[in-house]
């Protein structure tokens, strides 16, 4: 049995792993999305990530699809209360923005495509500097208040805002964020240690990064001579004409081997190692390629091979 891992300051315990919900809706329909849900939950998996504006970039759709499938999930199978559901507010095309009537009326529509009536975790999702941070920890305090959300978290935020909002729950005595959701990965460390990651260790508060895998580049499927089939295959690709990427790849090769597991279950349990994170968030478009994502669960690497790759992507 996994064990899971506690989130934050909160009572949430959450599995090593959270399943990205970005592709539902999206590169997976319903049928496939369910599938992959459905895998996930059976290797004992219960942290589940969206956010209300996936994925409203993809042609024809409007913001919410992940949400809605999500939704149909949950009742069809009629284990809400098996599952921690995390989702996001600020980008969703109709509820842009953090002022308090928008948190509220985002969190209402959320709350209808999911079908539930509380969100475990809530996130703002892109910080809004114009907004007083006073206005939107008030807003979110209301909604932990009236029962519709359990936790607040944050999204790309400075730790300027980000301690701020802190000290001012604090001061005031309302909910506080206990996780943050950075953009963590072997080829993108200066977007969150530093700064965002002391305040983070400091305040208690847990990591939840994501683009763990670098838009897939971190799977090892991206090789000089290769073509993806994907649409982020252009983001991920580029990696390959780095000499970090090289070396990161060459690092996670020769450990995988000793391991016998896929690369990105290695990237993902280097990530998984570092201090404050509790789970990588990654997703699959098809159940088959959960297994090299759900590996990180039983995989502890050794301080020297966490070593090894941290200076590989110095």
């Amino acid at each position: 049995m996994t064990s899971l891992r506690k989130l934050g300051s909160s009572d949430l315990e959450v599995f090593p792993l959270a399943l990205g919900g970005n592709v539902f809706g999206w590169t997976a329909d319903e049928a496939a999305s369910f599938a992959v849900l459905d895998a996930y939950t059976a290797a004992g998996g219960n942290f589940i990530d969206t956010a209300d504006s996936y994925s409203a970039w993809a042609d024809g759709n409007s913001g919410g699809e992940s949400e809605t499938i999500i939704g149909k999930w949950l009742k069809a199978r009629g284990n809400r209360s098996d599952v921690v559901i995390a989702t996001k507010i600020s980008q969703h095309p109709d509820y842009q923005g953090l002022t308090a009537a928008n948190i509220k009326a985002a969190a209402d529509a959320s709350l209808r495509r999911l079908g539930t009536d509380h969100i475990d975790l809530y996130y703002t999702h892109f910080d809004k500097p114009e907004v007083p941070v006073e206005e939107i920890i008030g807003a979110l305090d209301e909604l932990v208040k009236a029962g519709k959300v359990r936790h607040i978290a944050a999204s790309n935020i400075t730790p300027e805002r980000l301690q701020a909002s802190l000290d001012f729950s604090d001061r005031e005595g309302l909910a506080r964020y206990v996780a943050i959701q950075p953009h963590y990965n072997l080829v993108s460390r200066d977007t969150y240690e530093g700064a965002l990651q002391n305040l983070a260790d400091r305040e208690g508060l847990s990591a939840v990064p994501y683009y763990a895998l670098a838009a897939g580049f971190l799977t090892g499927k991206y090789r000089t001579g290769t073509t993806v089939d994907s649409p982020r295959a252009a983001g991920a690709g580029k990696h390959l004409g780095t000499e970090r990427g090289r070396k990161v790849l060459a690092a996670l090769d020769d450990i995988a081997g000793v391991h016998r597991v896929p690369v990105a279950t290695v990237a993902l349990a280097w990530l998984a190692a570092q201090p404050t994170v509790a789970a990588p968030i990654a997703s699959a478009r098809t159940a088959e390629q959960l297994p090299a994502l759900l590996g990180v669960a039983d995989l502890t690497l050794t301080d020297a091979e966490v070593e090894r790759l941290t200076e590989a992507s110095a």
